[in-house]
């Protein structure tokens, strides 16, 4: 039996073509290796090809330095019919150094798709550690603000 991964790390070097203007990394490269962690993670978990449905809580903490070592993590801390809900983190540090530092954490939902382009359930996954409880609860409350914020917002746009 074929057990899913719940988790996956990335790690690679940020190139001078990453850079913006001000000579760090730019936040917009920062955020696709966030999504292609994320994408890598959902596939590996559903089985299926996965889309982005929401990006959500992100938070820069520190610049990120062209030819620093990146690190991202992605976990599954949710799942619902065919979501696939995980927490992410981007670490960096200086290759000469063993310290790595937390630049950015963010939450994203997945999709996972049919060959048709339907949605198709995924496998579930359940909470076991006070850890894992802790994140699962942390990702129904970001849902919750969500469909809070939307029908706002739609009351808004009407």
């Amino acid at each position: 039996m074929n057990i899913p991964r719940r988790e996956i790390t990335l790690r690679f070097l940020a190139q001078p073509t990453d850079a913006n203007f001000g000579g760090k990394v730019h936040g917009g490269s920062a955020m696709k290796w966030l999504d292609q962690a994320g994408y890598a993670c959902a596939t590996a978990w559903s089985g299926h090809y996965c889309v982005t449905a929401f990006v959500g809580d992100i938070n820069f903490h520190q610049p990120i330095s062209v030819g620093h070592l990146i690190e991202v993590t992605a976990k599954v801390i949710h799942t619902g019919n065919s979501s696939i809900h995980l927490v992410l983190d981007l670490y960096t540090s200086d290759p000469k150094e063993s310290e790595r530092q937390k630049a950015m954490h963010c939450m994203m939902v997945f999709v996972a798709i049919d060959d048709d382009g339907n949605s198709t359930p995924v496998p579930k996954w359940a909470a076991v550690t006070d850890s894992d409880k802790k994140l699962e609860t942390y990702a129904l409350r970001i849902m919750e603000v969500r469909n809070l914020n939307r029908q706002e917002l739609d009351a808004l746009i009407e």
